[in-house]
């Protein structure tokens, strides 16, 4: 179980970032085809908004694992250990339940784009490549929910003391 726990802990990692890294890359070289070689590239702009926003979606989880949402626990702070178990628990549930309704739409939205034939203007990506990070992310998100209640209900404390460094 703990090695599946970790391919899917890098699975989210080495995906985020490659996205990322691939549209920091694109940027690079659209400004460099611009200002270098005075030839911009129309395709690039798009191609980088879909790869950001991959990224970006993708790193919904990661973000999550390493309890990096934001939030305002003002109130929270102040109130006692056995409400702020029951206030997580119903948070988590309430999440689940949003990323359940999320990935459902997110393939209903698919399916429809994949019916309807659509590509991107400049490209001619079909749209619903585009769109399929919407049922990913919201299954790795719901996933990482799941994950997060279970630690709740067994009483596993799952705020994290800024883990990254």
């Amino acid at each position: 179980m703990k090695t599946l726990k970790k391919v899917w802990d890098l699975f989210e990692e080495i995906s985020a970032g490659t996205f990322f890294f691939g549209g920091i890359t694109l940027i690079f070289y659209g400004v460099f085809m611009r200002y270098v070689f005075n030839e911009p590239k129309a395709w690039v702009e798009e191609v980088v908004r879909y790869v950001i926003i991959w990224g970006v979606f993708l790193g919904f989880a990661l973000a999550l694992r390493h309890n990096q949402h934001i939030q305002v626990d003002m109130l929270y702070d102040k109130l006692s250990a056995r409400m702020k178990k029951v206030l997580d628990i119903f948070a988590t549930s309430v999440s689940i339940a949003f990323c359940v309704a999320y990935t459902y739409y997110g393939i209903v939205l698919v399916a429809s784009r994949y019916h309807s034939g659509m590509v991107s203007l400049d490209v001619g990506i079909p749209m619903w490549i585009i769109y399929l990070i919407l049922p990913i992310s919201g299954t790795l998100f719901l996933l990482r929910f799941i994950e997060r209640l279970v630690q709740l209900i067994r009483g596993k404390d799952v705020k994290y003391d800024n883990p990254i460094t």
